[in-house]
């Protein structure tokens, strides 16, 4: 199956997410808080988009019925997860003029840029796989550290969220309808879709551990970018 040779195409970039800085350290209960407080932000920002690319691949599917499974797991987003984060965000103070004033990173903006990138070129099945990845691993997260928790209650709560009976549900959801919209003739290109997506969710854990901004290093100067005559 797709999911299967998908799962085993990126098992170091998965194995890296889970035991990447910010994982170990929001487990550990010594992540900053204000490194939280950024990823959440940032997230939020992601999650919006993730959103609207389930609603935007549904309506360029011809399958009624994937197109119905779209549809719900757009609004399962904004019902389910989303009103958790505005949960979270209350308990940080996380105000909406806070989230305005915080642009959107250059390794959010660039990921999601890839998943309409991977609807355009590859249509709902694109989509599909380029959003696979978010559910997929945060699930595992989920599922393999709950359980050992977090000291911090929040950062408890946050890990309890992905391992959640309707949150693993939907997430069998989508490695079903994955299955489901693959073919042998996109399954290559699907699956560097999903490779990419995996790249980019570890590097979403690098992006809030370092608050990335869109800042110039001080280093860099005009003449760094003169060409040789």
């Amino acid at each position: 199956m797709f999911t299967d040779q998908a799962h085993a195409a990126t098992l170091a970039s998965w194995t890296a997410s889970k035991h990447h800085p910010f994982i170990t350290q929001l487990c550990a209960g010594t992540l900053p808080r204000e490194t939280f407080r950024y990823y959440l932000i940032q997230d939020h920002y992601y999650l919006q988009e993730f959103g609207k690319l389930h609603d935007l691949a549904a309506v360029q599917s011809h399958d009624p019925q994937v197109a119905q499974q779209l549809h719900a797991g757009a609004e399962h987003l904004r019902q389910g997860e989303i009103a958790v984060r505005q949960t979270f965000f209350e308990r940080l103070n996380i105000t909406p003029e806070e989230v305005a004033a915080t642009p959107v990173a250059p390794t959010g903006y660039a990921y999601t840029s890839h998943l309409y990138r991977a609807l355009a070129t590859a249509g709902t099945a694109g989509a599909v796989a380029g959003l696979l990845p978010c559910y997929w691993l945060y699930a595992e997260i989920g599922q393999e550290l709950a359980q050992a928790g977090s000291p911090v209650p929040i950062y408890q709560d946050w890990l309890n969220t992905y391992d959640a009976d309707d949150y693993t549900g939907m997430m069998a959801d989508q490695l079903a309808l994955a299955n489901q919209v693959a073919t042998p003739a996109n399954q290559a290109e699907l699956l560097e879709i999903f490779k990419k997506s995996s790249w980019y969710e570890l590097n979403f854990w690098q992006m809030a551990l370092d608050h990335e901004t869109w800042a110039i290093l001080a280093s860099t100067k005009p003449s760094d970018f003169s060409v040789e005559k």
